[in-house]
Parts: C-alpha cells; structure tokens; sequence
C-alpha cells in the first residue's frame, strides 16, 4: 500500500472500531497530510524508507515553514500513532522516530477566574426564557469542570441529582462519574421544571430540541460576560481551568483533579500547580512581613 491509503485506512479504524471524535481524526488527517505531501516531494517511496535523520529534515522544513512549536509537537505525536500502528500489524521493522525530538513548548499558563468572579458569573444566568438554561450550563462548567462536548452530550438519564452526580463521556470515549454541587443541581432541578427530563432527551436544548450547538454555547457565555462587565474572554473552557485551580488551591491533591477532569496524563494536571503557586506567592508577598512591598 501506498503511505496515504495506509494512513486512509489507519484513520478508518480510528473512526470505526475505536470511535474517535471527527475532531480528533480531523486532527491526525492535517497532520499527518503534511507527512505524506513531504514524502512525495522528496520521492519517498513508503514508510519503512524514512529513517531519523530524514525525519529531522522534515520537522525542521514544516518549522521553516512557520509551524509553531506546538503544532510541531502535535505533529509528531501524529505520526508517531502512526507508526506505532504500522509496527503492530507487521508493515514497519523499525521506529522512524527513534532520537527524533521537537522544540521545546513553553506552555502558557490559563486564564482563570477568582473565586468572587466565578460566583457573579455563574450567578447571573440572564432574563428570559433561556435564563434557567444559561443558568444551569454555567453553574455545571463550574461545578464539575466538564469539557464543552461533554455538556453539549449530556442526557437526563446521565445525571443523578438525587446523590449529586453525572456521569460524562470524555475522549477517547472513556466514561466518568464527576460529583455535581448543590447550586448546580438546584440550577439543574429549575431547568428539568421548564423542559422535562425525559431520560434520552438532552439536558441543555437547542432551537430544535436537540442537543444545543457547541458555538451556540459559546455565545451565550460570552454574551453573559459582556453584560456582566467582564473584562477577560469567557468561554467554556475558562470554566474548567477556573475549577480545576479552586479545587487544587483548596485541596492539594493533584491525583483527585486529575481524575475529576479525566486527563490520561497527570503532567497535563501538573500545569495547575503552577496557578497553585502564583497564589501562594501572592499570600505570601501579602503576609509576611520581610516579604511585604514598600
């Protein structure tokens, strides 16, 4: 086969029998086009021909090309699935990667909301008709830190307001079970009022009666901030970051984080410890006394 019908057919299983998001494979298509375009330019037949040094002409063509470290790193976590995949069923002897390193990424902290922010954001849910909708979607971002697909996927027989509980499903289509608060589950008891809670029918509604469009969430949450004079850009995700940093700064315990936010890799949590210590810093300039600015 050719390296773009193996890369076709790797993306198919992916699709098929792993069920992974049209994002996700979306991502690994753009990826690992850029892989296979390269190869043809440089008259590289398959993949068993690449070898490590090659492999570093090319990461360091697409940098030329402007790709940001990044999206480098992205791109060689593609191909690298890839060949993973190649080497199990028999088609590639060796690891084309092998020594191969991207530039280092200088990962930019995220943006949160303090504790009073948060409170007046998820507060004010709007006027109107949408009101205990907009009101529940933001009291249950900030309570259970869930990703903006795993909202937008929820159906009322995933939640369990009796004993404070939802369950989602995250990537890599892996369920969890994320504590639900009480504020959020009276904002969630106020909406079921307004549209029922049919078992299979989606908790937060669009227009049609489906599931709510993921940038129709996003409006709403900017929109709400605007009105409520917020100055930073509000978006769903800023919701997660703000709830993963409350509750490591209250708690400490980083493996219960990363569990609640479902990350596969705790070094992916591990960039909260860093807002846990600008806070402490800024106790710490505020208290003590040989500490304190003039």
């Amino acid at each position: 086969m050719k390296p773009q019908q193996q890369v076709d057919a790797w993306l198919a299983r992916l699709a098929g029998e792993r069920q992974a998001s049209p994002h996700t494979v979306d991502g690994y298509r753009r990826d690992l086009g850029k892989l296979t375009a390269w190869m043809e330019a440089q008259g590289i037949a398959g993949f068993d021909a690449l070898e490590s040094n090659r492999l570093r002409q090319f990461v360091a063509a697409q940098h030329r090309a402007g790709l940001a470290p990044k999206s480098l790193q992205r791109l060689l976590s593609s191909c690298r699935s890839l060949f993973r995949q190649l080497s199990r069923e028999g088609a590639l002897a060796h690891d084309p990667l092998a020594g191969v390193r991207g530039p280092k990424v200088h990962r930019k902290l995220p943006v949160v909301l303090d504790v009073d922010e948060a409170a007046t954001l998820v507060e004010s849910g709007g006027d109107g008709a949408l009101a205990p909708r907009d009101r529940a979607m933001l009291e249950l971002f900030y309570s259970s830190g869930l990703r903006l697909s795993e909202l937008v996927g929820l159906r009322w027989s995933d939640l369990d307001l009796d004993g404070g509980e939802v369950r989602v499903l995250g990537k890599g289509r892996k369920t969890r079970i994320v504590p639900v608060g009480r504020y959020a589950v009276a904002a969630l008891r106020a909406l079921g009022e307004t549209t029922g809670m049919a078992a299979e029918s989606a908790v937060f509604r669009g227009r049609g009666g489906g599931a709510i469009n993921p940038r129709t969430v996003q409006l709403r949450l900017r929109k709400l901030a605007l009105a409520g004079g917020f100055a930073k850009h509000v978006h769903p995700h800023l919701l997660r970051h703000t709830f993963a940093s409350h509750m490591l700064e209250s708690s400490g315990d980083l493996r219960a984080v990363q569990e609640l936010l479902g990350h596969a890799d705790i070094a992916t949590t591990q960039i909260y410890t860093h807002l846990d210590f600008q806070h402490l810093a800024k106790v710490y300039d505020t208290a003590h006394p040989r500490a304190k600015k003039k």
